[in-house]
């Protein structure tokens, strides 16, 4: 069973495509998951809880200014990268909001894998999603009404109390158990990413089903407009962590954590709180940034593995 959710956790970029064009094309086998999806995404955070390593966040955190500098990065880049996309006027008001919505959430725990793959500066990109995380009950409903409220009625509350009881709550469950599990904990920590990759794929697939009568009339430019926001968020986290006078590897990994959103929580508050089609940019960033940051991990990593002194 452990090989299954490894085999999952591995293979998230194929198998949320794979889910989306299934959705697409045979929507009923997601659509059941209406009334659950919300349990999913908790499910990703209680799984990230679980699989932080608390001696890298205490290590890391002494180190505050990069860490300020690159959560300001994260909630100041991409909610920008994002408005401005959804000014596009082929948009409706949902869809545009929806790009919004994912511009102002925090880095995926996703992220972190690929900066490991990377051969990046993963405490770094481990502390970076877990304080943009713990920040995100206040931070991501403030931004979408700040740069949403003109194209949709956004109620700040409800918002909060979403991310606060799918977010914070459940990665706080899964940091203080942690130390409970004793022997256990390793075991646990091999089902975690599997069981987060699946709730993503499900999350990602009923979002594609949800929206399939309105997915062929508008595919082409909200694929256009995500491919851009994330390419963007790759090139501007690159060039200002180089401004910043990061290292390189700290460089790759803040080019990483920007141009990878946590889409799946985009998705999420999407479907709870608007209309239905407002989930479809965070559903295709979902796909779209993990295939490329997947892809672009192996030559990454030989990069980064030529900065590497050498052990004689």
């Amino acid at each position: 069973m452990q090989k299954l959710f490894r085999f999952i956790s591995r293979q998230l970029a194929l198998l949320t495509l794979s889910g989306a064009v299934l959705a697409y094309f045979f929507p009923p086998l997601f659509l059941i998951f209406k009334d659950y999806f919300l349990w999913f995404f908790a499910a990703t955070m209680l799984a990230l809880g679980l699989v932080l390593d608390i001696g890298e966040l205490k290590s890391e955190l002494q180190h505050p200014k990069r860490i300020g500098l690159g959560v300001l990065s994260q909630f100041s880049v991409m909610p920008a990268l994002a408005f401005i996309m959804a000014q596009y006027p082929g948009f409706s008001p949902a869809i545009a909001l929806g790009f919004i919505i994912v511009g102002c959430a925090p880095g995926a725990m996703a992220s972190n894998v690929i900066v490991y793959l990377a051969g990046g500066a993963v405490a770094f990109s481990v502390t970076l999603t877990t304080v943009a995380t713990f920040l995100s009950p206040l931070l991501t409903p403030v931004l979408v009404k700040w740069l949403g409220g003109a194209i949709l009625p956004v109620e700040f509350l409800p918002l909060m109390k979403t991310i606060l009881l799918t977010v914070l709550i459940p990665l706080a469950i899964g940091l203080f158990i942690q130390p409970h599990l004793g022997k256990h904990l390793v075991q646990v920590r091999g089902y975690a990413p599997g069981v987060a990759a699946l709730a993503i794929i499900i999350i990602c697939s009923y979002a594609v089903a949800a929206n399939q009568p309105r997915i062929a009339d508008m595919i082409l430019p909200v694929m256009l407009g995500v491919v851009l926001v994330n390419l963007l968020g790759y090139l501007l986290g690159w060039y200002l962590a180089r401004f910043y006078g990061f290292d390189q590897l700290h460089r790759i990994t803040l080019m990483i954590e920007l141009g990878m959103q946590n889409a799946g929580m985009g998705v999420a508050l999407a479907l709870q709180h608007f209309p239905a089609e407002a989930a479809l940019p965070g559903a295709l960033f979902a796909v779209w940034c993990i295939l490329t940051a997947a892809t672009a991990s192996s030559w990454l990593r030989r990069r980064t593995e030529k900065l590497r002194p050498v052990v004689v």
